[in-house]
C-alpha cells in the first residue's frame, strides 16, 4: 500500500509543478506521510486518517507563510496614484454632467454625487472607467 501512497505523492507533486499554484503541495505531502505511516501500519482508514489530517495542518501551517513570501509588494499605477488625492475642479461637476480636474499636472474627466463649482478643491475617491469619483474638500477658516 506504501507504494500506491507513493505514486500519489509524486502525481501530486507533478501536479503542483505544473500549475504553480499552491493547490496540490499539501495533499502531497499528506500522501507522502501515508506512506511511511503504511509501512508500519495496514490499515486503510488509519493510513486514510493520518492523510486527511496531514494534509490539513500542513495547508495551516504552510499556506500563510508561502503566501507572505510569495506576494509581492504592489506598486501602484499612475492610475491608482491619483485616488486619494486632492485636486482642482476646472470645469464645473453637476450630477448629470461630468466636469473636469486637474490632479498631478494632468486633466481629468470627473463626475460627483453634487454640484462642485470651478476652482474648487475636490478629493479624489475613486476611477469609475476613465472617470475620477470626486467629493468637494471644504476648507477651513
Amino acid at each position: 500500500m506504501s507504494e500506491l501512497w507513493l505514486a500519489l505523492c509524486i502525481i501530486l507533486v507533478i501536479i503542483e509543478c505544473a500549475t504553480i499554484n499552491l493547490v496540490s503541495i499539501w495533499f502531497a505531502i499528506g500522501a507522502l506521510a501515508a506512506s511511511i505511516t503504511s509501512l508500519f501500519i495496514d490499515q486503510i482508514m488509519i493510513q486514510v486518517g493520518v492523510f486527511v489530517i496531514v494534509s490539513i495542518l500542513s495547508f495551516l501551517a504552510i499556506r500563510p507563510l508561502a503566501k507572505k513570501f510569495f506576494s509581492s509588494n504592489n506598486v501602484k499605477t499612475n492610475l491608482d496614484r491619483v485616488v486619494g488625492k486632492i485636486g482642482i475642479v476646472t470645469e464645473e461637476i453637476s450630477k448629470l454632467n461630468p466636469g473636469e480636474v486637474k490632479v498631478d499636472g494632468k486633466r481629468w474627466t470627473a463626475i460627483s454625487d453634487k454640484k462642485i463649482k470651478k476652482d474648487s478643491k475636490v478629493e479624489i475617491l475613486a476611477i469609475e472607467g476613465v472617470k475620477l469619483l470626486v467629493k468637494e474638500v471644504k476648507e477651513e477658516d
